[in-house]
C-alpha cells in the first residue's frame, strides 16, 4: 500500500493501535498518566504530517519511533526536575491503574525490567511486548540490528539474574 494517509486512517491508526502504543509507552515511562501523553502526542505529530508520509504501511512504524523517542523526552525531563528539586525526590512508584493493566503474573518481570538499563529495556519491550522484529526495533530506536541483539541478550540474561532464573 503506498497511498497515502488521510485524516480518516488516522481515526482508524488510533482506534486499532492507541492501546497497544500505551502499554508499550507504560513499560517505557512506569507510569499511565506520562505514557498516555506521550502516546497522545505521537497521535498529534502524526496527524500533523499525514499529508507528508509517502507509504501508508509505515504510519504504526513511525508512531512506534515518535512513542520510544517520547518515552525518552519524558524519562529525560523526570531527570532535570529531579536534579534541580530541593527535595529529593524518590522514583515513581507504579500506581494502581498501571498495574491494573498487567496480569498479576506479569507484576514481577515488569519490576526486574524496570531495573535494566533503558536501551535493554527498550529493546525486550519492543520486542516480547510489541512483538517487532529485530529490524523494526533496531529502526524504532535508531540502532543497528546487531545492538538489538547484543540488547537483548545481555537484558535477558540479566532479568534472569533478578527474577533468579538459571538459564
Amino acid at each position: 500500500m503506498t497511498t497515502a494517509t488521510g485524516p480518516a486512517d488516522v481515526a482508524t491508526l488510533y482506534s486499532t493501535h492507541r492501546l497497544a502504543l500505551v502499554r508499550l509507552a507504560v513499560l517505557l515511562v512506569d507510569d499511565l498518566a506520562s505514557a498516555e501523553d506521550v502516546v497522545q502526542d505521537a497521535f498529534i505529530a502524526f496527524h500533523r504530517r499525514v499529508d507528508q508520509l509517502r507509504d501508508a504501511d509505515a504510519a504504526l512504524g513511525y508512531l512506534r519511533v515518535c512513542v520510544v523517542n517520547g518515552a525518552r523526552s519524558a524519562l529525560r525531563r523526570r531527570q532535570v526536575a529531579r536534579r534541580y528539586s530541593h527535595v529529593g525526590l524518590q522514583p515513581d512508584e507504579a500506581g494502581a491503574d498501571t498495574e491494573a493493566l498487567l496480569a498479576d503474573e506479569h507484576r514481577e518481570v515488569l519490576r526486574a525490567l524496570r531495573k535494566l538499563p533503558d536501551r535493554q529495556r527498550e529493546v525486550l519491550t519492543l520486542r516480547y511486548w510489541s512483538d517487532l522484529s529485530e529490524a523494526q526495533i533496531a529502526e524504532a530506536l535508531g540502532i543497528s540490528r546487531g545492538a538489538v541483539k547484543s540488547n537483548a541478550s545481555r537484558g535477558m540474561r540479566r532479568l534472569g539474574e533478578i527474577l533468579g532464573v538459571s538459564a
